[in-house]
Formats: structure tokens, C-alpha cells, sequence
């Protein structure tokens, strides 16, 4: 059946509507007071308290917002390169190169993914409490430096991207096993490279279980700080959603950044396969 034009916008435009307004609705009461939280029908409109709002945000003694902000871009970058590097690394050599106890090795880094984050969290907080990381940054940096679905994703992606002519071709030329990999396999893989990216940094950005049990009060991650905004017997529902929408806002401008380039490299990865 022939679907009409005009039923396929108002379902486009129903559903950018429905997810555009959580976003909108944090936008419009960061902007306000805290009268209108429990206001119905609630107000659609801004109000002009977001300059007050974010200024209180960043006072506030008991968060230390602009140390949380710190610390988890500088997570969450460190992670990302790192997860890309590896994963891209080891997909290639998964895909492409052939040792003894390939499958093997394979098999066990898929196994990982099936135990839940949670059982591992006591064991990694020992882990932490031996080697002295207690609320240090490290410690919400070097446990996920590697990813085990990042490897699984490359490891697909590589053995559709890379041609096993153009590697017979680059070891023609006398390059060595990591040249190939930095000039030839890691081109191809930048598509694949570029979402695990973001959904990397995403995932760190917004992580809250592990940074809440290794880290302190004095030393957090944003989602940390966000948490610290509401206290046991009164909660500043203005100020924990100034801060949501502060905290929201990297993670905007990086798709917006990046999600052309990432969008436009599947679809050219796509045609090339």
C-alpha cells in the first residue's frame, strides 16, 4: 500500500515532539523558580532566572559542579581514544590475522560481556583499595580503557571494511604488521571507529554506579555532582535540573559535532562494502 505523504510527516513530527520535549521542559524550568515546579498546567514558557540558576549551581558547596565537570570530560576523552585505539587494534587482528587460539581468545573476551557490571564492582573496589585509588581520578579511567563489545564491533566491521587484497598489497610494499594497521586498516575503520566513539563517551559521560562507590564528595564526576544537589530533607528541583541541562550540553555538542561525520562515514562504509 501507498502510504501518504501527509501521515508520514505528522508521525515524524509526532515523534520529534515527544522527544524533543524532556529536553524542553528541563530547559523551561532551569529558566524559572521552584513556585512552578508543582504548577498545573505547567508553564511552557522560559523564565529569566537561568543566569541565577546556573550561578547558585556553581556555588553550591556540597556539589563542586565545576570539579565534577572536569573530571568527567577528562574521563570521558581519555576513554574514548582508548577504547577506540584498542578495540580498532585487536578487531583488526581478530578479523584479519591469523595466530593460534584465535576463536579461543574471542570467545573469552565475548564471555565477559555476559557478567553483569554490577557483580564485578566489589572485586574492582578491592582492586582499587590495594593499589591506593580511592577517590582518584584513575580509577574511573584505567578499568574501562579496553571494552570488550568495542573489540566484538571492530572485529565485524573489519572484516567486512578491509579487503584482504589491499593488506596483501601494503605487505607487497614492506609494511610491517602496525603500519598496515595505522595507514590502511584504521582509515577504513573510521565509520565503525567514530560511533563506538560516541557511544563510548556517552557511556562514560553518563556513568554514576562505579564513580558513586571509588570517588568522594570532594572529587566527582558530573553524575556525581547531580546527585549531591538533593539533599535528605529538602531537594532544589531548579538547581538539580540546571545542573541536568549544564551536564546535557557536552553531550549535545559533541553529536552535533560529530554526528554529520559519523552519519555521512556508515553511509560511506555502507556503499563501500
Amino acid at each position: 500500500m501507498r502510504r501518504s505523504p501527509v501521515l508520514v510527516y505528522c508521525t515524524l513530527i509526532a515523534a520529534i515532539a515527544f522527544s524533543a520535549f524532556p529536553l524542553y521542559w528541563l530547559f523551561v524550568v532551569a529558566t524559572r523558580t521552584n513556585d512552578v515546579v508543582g504548577d498545573w498546567p505547567p508553564p511552557l514558557l522560559p523564565g529569566d532566572n537561568l543566569g541565577d540558576n546556573i550561578a547558585r549551581l556553581f556555588a553550591a558547596e556540597q556539589a563542586n559542579f565545576l570539579t565534577g565537570l572536569i573530571n568527567s570530560s577528562i574521563a570521558s576523552v581519555v576513554v574514548t581514544v582508548s577504547v577506540v585505539f584498542f578495540s580498532s587494534l585487536a578487531g583488526f587482528a581478530f578479523a584479519k590475522l591469523k595466530f593460534r587460539g584465535r576463536n579461543a581468545l574471542l570467545v573469552i573476551i565475548l564471555a565477559t560481556m555476559m557478567i553483569p557490571v554490577q557483580m564485578g564492582i566489589i572485586p574492582l573496589y578491592m582492586i582499587m583499595v590495594e593499589l591506593g585509588w580511592q577517590n582518584e581520578l584513575q580509577a574511573v579511567i584505567v578499568p574501562f580503557l579496553v571494552s570488550a563489545f568495542g573489540v566484538f564491533l571492530m572485529r565485524q566491521y573489519a572484516e567486512r571494511a578491509v579487503p584482504d587484497e589491499l593488506l596483501e598489497a601494503a605487505r607487497v610494499d614492506g609494511c610491517n604488521t602496525f603500519r598496515i594497521y595505522w595507514t590502511v586498516v584504521l582509515p577504513a575503520l573510521r565509520p565503525g571507529a567514530a560511533v563506538l566513539g560516541l557511544f563510548t563517551f556517552m557511556a562514560t559521560w553518563n556513568e554514576f554506579l562505579w564513580p558513586l562507590a571509588v570517588l568522594e564528595a570532594d572529587n566527582p564526576t558530573v553524575q556525581f555532582s547531580l546527585r549531591q544537589l538533593s539533599t535528605t530533607y529538602y531537594t532544589d528541583y531548579t538547581l538539580m535540573f540546571t545542573g541536568a541541562l549544564v551536564a546535557t550540553l557536552p553531550l549535545l555538542l559533541v553529536f552535533i559535532m560529530f554526528g554529520k561525520q559519523i552519519v555521512g562515514g556508515i553511509m560511506e562504509g555502507a556503499v563501500k562494502a
